[in-house]
């Protein structure tokens, strides 16, 4: 059959004209040629149907043109896909919308600008008016906490915010960090966060949550309380010697309530719970441990060189073991020495 356009020979599509001359007259997409997007110009988030998402500009725009642009349900398996450039209003994107018609597959382009819009977005907003719902507080029980441990509590916090702000929390965020001279304060500005936090702080560095509350004022008929999240670490530390129940132990870990130790007499392993160690010595941490020259061993002894004296000694082994390394470690506790085994120090 012929084409009563084109008048080629072939197949006719619809109403007596082959597919190219009906694509002619037919189009199966429309949309704008501007569109308005809002940019913060502090955080480059995209504004989008009263929400800050987010997506990169690729997502964003695509999400716009799905809910600006009509396309025809004639067209089925329909693809989107853009390519944009930037000018002095925004960026210049070419709308490509692909899909087929039948059998045949067809692309439609279309000539789209963004205009970027500047503004501060809620969260920016907040951030920059010192925003924060909760405050937490990290001190020690009868010490100043160390450099080491405040370091480590820092980088925990920081590391545990950008992971609840990549699952999706993207009102979370640090307003300030304030050093104390008996600990830190962290300003948060979303206090359920904070409490997660606060958990996560704890099983790693043990310890106590004491929670209050502050009223500061109403919003929407409702009382706004702000929330301080106190975590009073133990007297003891993660590395510390301690003397219990007239016996000596290397402190190995700390896990919320639970005290990880070693006995330093056979070198079994022990947990306490926190408040059993409440009344513990504290001996020192680990610049007690000195490290001597092996020298020879028995069954039930070690021969150590002090590199320092060149004073030997024979040192009871704690259990049934050999040693082969050349140098080992040892902790001398009241005149007592004991041998440290290497991977739990």
């Amino acid at each position: 059959m012929f084409c009563v356009e084109c008048g080629k020979e072939g197949p006719i599509f619809r109403e007596g004209v082959c597919i190219s001359c009906y694509l002619k007259t037919h189009s199966f997409s429309k949309g704008p040629r501007i569109v308005d997007l809002p940019v913060c110009t502090y955080c480059g988030s995209y504004k989008y149907k009263n929400t800050w998402p987010s997506d990169i500009f690729d997502e964003v725009i695509r999400r716009i043109i799905k809910n600006t642009f009509h396309i025809s349900r004639e067209l089925k398996k329909v693809d989107i896909d853009t390519e944009c450039t930037e000018n002095k209003e925004g960026k210049t994107c070419k709308v490509i919308i692909s899909g087929f018609l039948d059998e045949f597959e067809i692309t439609e382009e279309h000539n789209l600008l963004v205009r970027m819009n500047k503004i501060v977005c809620d969260v920016c907003s907040k951030r920059l008016g010192g925003y924060h719902e909760a405050v937490l507080q990290i001190r020690a029980d009868n010490r100043k906490p160390t450099r080491d441990e405040l370091h480590d509590i820092r980088l925990t916090v920081e590391r545990l915010v950008g992971s609840l702000q990549a699952k999706g929390n993207r009102s979370l965020f640090i307003t300030d960090i304030d050093e104390k001279h008996r600990g830190l304060d962290f300003y948060l500005s979303d206090k359920g966060a904070a409490l997660t936090i606060a958990k996560q702080i704890q099983e790693q560095h043990g310890g106590q949550i004491k929670q209050s509350s502050k009223n500061i004022g109403m919003k929407d008929s409702r009382q706004i309380y702000r929330m301080t999240y106190l975590i009073r670490l133990p007297t003891y530390r993660k590395g510390d010697f301690i003397s219990h129940e007239n016996s000596f132990f290397y402190i190995s870990s700390i896990h919320e309530n639970k005290v990880h130790v070693f006995e330093l007499s056979n070198w079994e392993k022990k947990v306490f719970d926190s408040k059993e160690l409440q009344k513990a010595n504290i001996l020192g941490g680990k610049e007690l441990i000195k490290e001597m020259i092996f020298v020879s061993q028995s069954q039930d002894d070690v021969q150590i060189m002090d590199p320092e004296i060149y004073e030997i000694n024979f040192v009871r082994k704690p259990k049934p073991i050999s040693f082969d390394s050349e140098k080992i470690k040892i902790v001398k506790i009241k005149n007592q020495v004991f041998l440290l085994p290497e991977k739990n120090i």
